[in-house]
């Protein structure tokens, strides 16, 4: 594929869409991760134009919206046409994470781990010699995933990392 230097400006982002196997179990995950109700729950859509504007055949699905302060997480649970689990693991190009932002690391991080949250390693902070710029250095990072396979992200970030 070939794109254009041409600047598109997009620099606010609405929403991230999460595929999801079961909605009722990823609404369960998600309302505790978040602390927060759905602001939209197990509505339903059934369009072939709109499946086709994602490349499938038709979308037959049940989704839910999640509103954070800054972004909106919006879960989507495919009935037609079901797709398959990507194993999104993070060095694997085209996979992604969603990172979210804390105060309090050691705090969340240690709840998290209390109510049974299976992080992937231990938490890490940064330090000299591993990361530039230098104001990066004491940001701490703990990654985890949601039901499907999702990498999550819980983050302190300092200087570089704190935007």
């Amino acid at each position: 594929m070939t794109v254009s230097t041409t600047p598109m400006n997009l620099t606010r982002a609405a929403h991230v869409g999460i595929s999801v196997s079961d909605l009722d179990a990823s609404i369960t995950f998600y309302r505790a991760l978040t602390g927060r109700e759905p602001s939209v729950a197990n509505e339903t859509m059934h369009s072939v134009p709109f499946g086709h504007s994602q490349g499938l055949s038709t979308a037959r699905l049940r989704y839910a919206t999640f509103d954070l302060d800054n972004i909106g997480i919006d879960l989507i649970e495919f009935r037609e046409p079901v797709g398959e689990r990507t194993e999104g693991a993070a060095n694997r190009p085209g996979s992604m994470h969603l990172c979210l932002k804390v105060d309090d690391f050691d705090t969340v991080y240690r709840r998290m781990k209390e109510a049974g949250y299976d992080f992937l390693g231990e938490d890490y902070t940064f330090i000299a010699g591993e990361v530039t710029p230098d104001a990066a250095l004491g940001t701490q990072v703990a990654y985890f995933n949601d039901p499907d396979g999702t990498n999550l992200e819980i983050i302190r970030p300092e200087g570089g990392f704190s935007n």
